[in-house]
């Protein structure tokens, strides 16, 4: 049990290295970091799927940054007036604009502070509050349009502040939140540009001093730019989720490992105690496995452990959450009270026995089996800490019983 072990040594801390080299997938071997290359095809899927669970527990923290990287940079924003004046380059119409929206942008910022603090994660919030940095963008540039059409489109300081929204997605770890944000912006921008050269009755009202000519050639190379950037973006949150997904998952197995338990723990045991319903944890190690290694091979062993994960993958229902440790031993996460999960594993424990590993056609078949403890919610510990240790007990009691049974109590 040296992987319960480990984990339970670690668990407070929360601090686990990455897989080795040698547990990553073969076709990623060789390859170093170089990831993207992975094809066009898997890239805009990947960006379009929706993130797993390690992900989303790194975009919540990735949200809170955001707040206050905005929260911050609403209030620096109160210095460019400042600043313009003291050069002696200050603008009237841009400068009330400006104002206007800076006041309105450090209040925003600071009730979107307080939601991204809150101990409730809200799923929606990444997507209102970059709909809030493209839209504040876009209604500081029309401001600007009400006395100088050019300013609205010219305004290179206002306009920046697309490519600010869009870089800052790359925290939330969601491809779909950056693409969705870059085609915001986009389609805000080139509406606003349509507004105005639909009101611009003359060539002369296009025109400014401060700002020159408002072109459509312009107006397209920015639409592009916003494009590139969004792009880049992508780019960096899909390496960014490949890397996450070397790192919270088992290579030989594609189950999530240890790292993504410790980070998904806390979220479930959230959730059961907002439902008012219970969390089960059952530790299970697969009985002399060890044997199959020694007498068959480390490569027969491994198609020996691919088999189990299988067929109990079959068995699992929604909400059932299953991590391997490292070597034979597993955890597995139920949403059900104390004797519904019992009779899961239980129900587990025969359809494994009864489905033996056959490695060759001429080969005997090698009946696989498993030991489990189990641990309950709130009964059995507070924390992961304590429910893994209380399993650790009770899958000792299974094997000094015999093996291949699941003790509860």
């Amino acid at each position: 049990m040296g992987a319960a072990a480990m984990l339970l040594q670690c668990a407070p801390h929360g601090a686990f290295e990455p897989p080795a080299r040698a547990a990553y997938p073969a076709r990623l071997r060789g390859r170093g970091v170089n990831i993207i290359g992975l094809g066009l095809r898997e890239f805009w899927q990947r960006l379009r799927a929706p993130p797993d669970a390690l992900m989303l527990e790194l975009g919540a923290g990735g949200e809170l940054l955001v707040a206050k990287l905005r929260a911050g940079l609403s209030l620096a924003l109160l210095l460019l007036p400042l600043v313009n004046i003291v050069t002696g380059e200050y603008m009237p119409t841009e400068g009330i604009a400006g104002m206007f929206g800076v006041i309105l942008a450090v209040a925003a910022s600071q009730v979107l502070l307080l939601l991204a603090r809150h101990q409730r994660r809200f799923r929606w919030l990444p997507w209102l509050t970059t709909s809030y940095d493209v839209t504040l963008t876009t209604f500081v540039l029309a401001l600007l349009a009400l006395s100088s059409l050019a300013a609205s489109l010219n305004s290179m300081v206002v306009w920046a502040f697309y490519l600010v929204a869009v870089c800052m997605t790359a925290l939330r770890n969601d491809g779909r939140l950056t693409l969705y944000t870059g085609a915001l912006a986009m389609l805000q921008y080139a509406a606003l540009a349509a507004a105005v050269f639909a009101l611009a009755q003359t060539p002369e009202q296009l025109a400014s001093a401060d700002y020159g000519t408002a072109r459509l050639s312009n107006v397209l190379q920015r639409v592009l730019l916003i494009a590139i950037v969004t792009a880049i973006t992508a780019a960096v949150v899909y390496r960014m989720q490949r890397l996450v997904e070397l790192s919270g998952t088992d290579g030989l197995t594609g189950l999530p490992n240890r790292t993504l338990l410790v980070h998904h723990f806390p979220a479930l045991l959230e959730g059961a105690r907002e439902h008012g319903g219970s969390l089960a944890l059952g530790l299970i190690n697969l009985d002399y496995f060890r044997r199959i290694n020694d007498e068959a091979g480390h490569a027969t062993g491994d198609r020996a452990l691919r088999h189990a994960v299988d067929v109990l993958r079959e068995g699992l229902e929604a909400g059932d959450l299953l991590v391997r440790l490292g070597g034979e031993e597993f955890v597995l996460l139920m949403p059900l009270p104390t004797g519904r999960a019992w009779e899961r594993l239980e129900a587990l424990r025969r359809d494994l026995a009864t489905r033996p590993f056959v490695a060759d056609a001429d080969a005997d078949p090698l009946r696989i089996t498993f030991s489990a403890g189990l641990a309950c919610w709130p009964q059995d510990g507070a924390d992961l800490s304590q429910m893994m240790r209380r399993a650790d007990l009770r899958l000792s009691r299974a094997k000094l019983e015999g093996r291949n049974r699941v003790v509860v109590r």
